[in-house]
């Protein structure tokens, strides 16, 4: 086989992943599959079907050994967290050199470090404090190479330490610790204080001279920092630490501690442990694509689960004396903690006509995410009958862990209690930017980021001109079902964007109740997100039983960091002083509304999109439901909507031209027999009362908001113009091809070239 033919022809983008990142000195595709699956037949079947692909360093490294590469089979690890000594914290940076010069990343936490202005027994006499070190580590980071790129860092520290405030705000600071993302343990004693609106203890003993540091904070104003500070910069992220600890399967093994995260934060890890990492693609197991008759196969899945376990198992035995340190090859030979998880999930949903987010979604991801648990767990114990279980193993500790009881049938768990288990950790969703990104599908259990992405070409007249480049699954339906446009799409096509924030933790949580790591995974939120919204995110997150969180809000500060800088071009200010034919530019930072409508043909859904400053309309959508007239008239209707308010003209003025259409027949006939129709006397009336009331939600939004209670009324008939559209000082663009960053899955990727922080 020809990778041509592995990725299809016309997929250049993931033909150029291939080569640049995976392929070792040119290659032949049939002799990278046997490279990566080692020989094994089973393997290279699902590699070659696209059901599953290993992690990066698997897909880069495996066999380059053989010809005297120093290489990493693992794409991350955790190190021991250093002691509050001189010696132990360069100890731990030269330890991150180490592992980054292999190719592989780190998780470090550094909570026991002494806080800032602590008693010491040299020149200083006080320390500068644990976050002082971070720019140590950071620039550690920044100096090792790994084949053209930089390896990936976490810093990590206690909700309880004296210099957390100061950890917090530290990438406030854009020029601060550039090199490494930051995550805070928060545990449910905090949560509860937040809550109840008392203090909370900040606390350190420092074990050298029994020093105690102890002071009171307000724990909502602590939590508030950690909220907003997410909200305009991205970080810290938030680790829900008791969680990480109580739901897996070591929660009953005394002598087993988490030492940290990796970087990403999939994988919380003993001192030492890794992260051997695979995926399966959820969008290769549906029967019948796009019809009706479009199912899941279980069958299939389970049987692939196995031979994952086993494949992965197999990487494992090999890495073993590849690993970078000493402490990082006994831990995993006494854990041996594998990863595997999911990509695709967005693009599975989509195939069966289920809306990401919706009660089904979730009740199909809770049947799915128990068969990947229990399937997995139950192989675990066919690999220890065949070569035992891991050293660590203690066997009335995992029977009665929380998780194996929820996640396996009682067939499996009699497999474990007859055989035990050859892994101590088995299930993550890790960040598979570029993995997705090359077979062109959604990235772990993220929703599609967008629908379209906006590619510029220079025509021959000189000019940069602007083309949609759709995402591969929206392209496939178009395809499938002739449309044209991406408003004939059906409802159930959500993006990140316009998905609430509820039903995004929703799927989360529900994966995470099968998954005994954690998931590595961003919330991304329009440029309109509040900070009082960040915090009931945040709750909700917590509350839903979720490891972390990470937050992005479109335009925030932290886009800056990453890459050049790209202004906005001007944008028109419709009704003011536009020329004939002017029309006002369209962005994402906008307010959405929507309703749906009951005709006399049947259902009619509207969108509608407002200027975030002035709640002027901007765009309309309008769309037909299972049933409903004619698709191609609302488009069209919608279409003439949106160019009239682009153009400067107002939401009066339009809805007083809908009002002028007269009635419907079929409009009358059903409003005296069923009397379910919406406001109107037809559909266009219909769609203009829509317009008037979503136009006066969004005018009381802002107002409130805005604390002046000034919110324009129907009788008016005077509404605002919207403003150009604020921008950010820059945005984060690509550092190697200069398009568009997306933010998924915790990780920084550009779908122009592939590129992705977190490989």
């Amino acid at each position: 086989m020809q990778i041509e033919e592995w990725l299809g022809s016309e997929n250049q983008l993931g033909i150029d992943i291939w080569k640049n990142k995976y392929c070792y000195e040119n290659e032949s595709f049939d002799a990278w599959i046997e490279r990566v699956s080692s020989g094994n037949k089973e393997v290279a079947k699902m590699i070659t079907e696209k059901k599953f692909l290993f992690g990066g360093r698997i897909l880069a490294s495996r066999g380059l050994e053989n010809i005297g590469r120093k290489i990493t089979l693992s794409n991350c690890y955790v190190l021991t967290p250093p002691e509050d000594n001189l010696e132990d914290i360069f100890e731990c940076a030269k330890k991150l050199a180490r592992t980054y010069s292999y190719g592989g990343g780190c998780g470090v936490d550094v909570s026991n470090l002494s806080p800032n202005g602590a008693k010491i027994n040299n020149a200083a006499k006080y320390t500068s404090g644990a976050v002082s070190f971070m720019d140590l580590y950071a620039l550690t980071t920044s100096l090792i190479g790994q084949n053209g790129r930089r390896g990936a860092l976490m810093i990590s520290l206690d909700c309880s330490h004296p210099d957390v405030e100061q950890f917090i705000k530290l990438k406030t600071d854009l020029n601060k610790v550039t090199k490494a993302n930051l995550s805070v343990r928060i545990h449910s004693d905090f949560m509860k204080a937040v809550k109840e609106g008392t203090t909370y203890p900040l606390t350190y003993i420092r074990k050298e001279t029994k020093e105690e540091i102890i002071r009171e904070v307000d724990a909502r104003e602590l939590f508030r920092l950690i909220a907003e500070t997410n909200w305009d910069y991205g970080e810290p992220g938030a680790l829900f630490w008791d969680r990480v600890t109580d739901w897996n399967l070591l929660s009953n093994t005394k002598d087993f501690t988490y030492a940290g995260v990796n970087p990403c934060a999939e994988e919380p890890l003993p001192a030492g442990g890794s992260c051997l990492l695979g995926s399966l693609n959820l969008s290769q197991f549906v029967l019948q694509p796009f019809s009706a008759e479009a199912k899941f196969d279980f069958e299939e899945f389970k049987k692939c689960i196995k031979i994952c376990v086993t494949g992965m198992n197999e990487v494992l035995d090999e890495g073993l004396p590849l690993h970078p340190l000493q402490e990082q090859q006994d831990s995993v030979r006494d854990w041996r903690q594998i990863g595997l998880g999911i990509m695709g999930l967005a693009d599975m949903l989509i195939m069966l006509g289920v809306t990401y987010g919706s009660d089904e979604a979730v009740a199909l991801c809770d049947r799915i995410g128990f068969a990947l648990s229990d399937t997995a767990i139950c192989q675990s114990a066919q690999l220890a009958k065949e070569e035992g279980v891991y050293p660590k193993y203690e066997k009335e500790a995992v029977l009665t862990t929380p998780f194996l009881l929820h996640n396996t049938s009682e067939e499996t768990k009699a497999e474990v209690e007859k055989y035990g288990l050859r892994n101590s950790q088995l299930l993550t969703i890790a960040p598979t930017g570029t993995l997705s990104t090359m077979l062109g599908i959604s990235g772990g259990i993220e929703p599609i980021y967008a629908n379209y992405y906006e590619r510029k070409t220079q025509s021959l007249h000189g000019k940069d001109v602007s083309y949609k480049v759709y995402t591969k699954i929206v392209e496939n339906y178009m395809t499938a079902h002739e449309l044209q446009e991406e408003d004939e799409l059906p409802e159930y096509f959500v993006t990140a964007m316009t998905l609430d924030y509820t039903s995004r933790i929703e799927m989360q949580s529900i994966w995470q109740m099968h998954i005994d790591a954690s998931i590595s995974s961003t919330v991304n939120v329009p440029n309109t997100f509040t900070v009082e919204e960040a915090e009931k995110l945040y709750i909700l997150a917590f509350e839903k039983g979720l490891k972390g969180i990470t937050m992005f809000r479109d335009g925030c500060k932290r886009a800056g960091i990453l890459s050049t800088t790209v202004e906005e071009p001007k944008i028109p200010v419709a009704g003011a002083n536009l020329a004939r034919g002017e029309i006002v530019q369209v962005t994402d930072e906008v307010i959405g509304e929507k309703r749906k409508l009951v005709t006399g043909c049947g259902t009619l859904h509207c969108i509608a999109l407002f200027d975030p400053y002035t709640g002027a309309l901007l765009e309309t959508y309008l769309s037909k439901g299972s049933t409903g007239g004619c698709n191609n008239f609302m488009i069209s209707l919608s279409r003439m909507i949106s160019i009239c308010a682009r153009g400067g003209i107002d939401i009066y003025t339009i809805v007083d031209q809908l009002d002028s259409t007269g009635s419907c027949p079929s409009y009358a006939v059903r409003k005296a027999t069923k009397g379910d129709v919406s406001k109107g006397a037809c559909c266009p009336m219909a769609v203009g009362n829509a317009l008037l009331d979503m136009y006066h939600q969004v005018q009381e939004r802002i107002a409130a908001q805005n604390g002046n209670g000034e919110v324009q009324k129907a009788k008016s008939k005077i509404a605002p113009n919207p403003k150009a559209v604020k921008s950010v000082a820059s945005k984060a663009v690509c550092p190697e091809c200069g398009e568009p960053l997306s933010f998924e899955g915790g990780c920084n990727i550009c779908k122009g070239c592939g590129y992705s922080k977190c490989d």
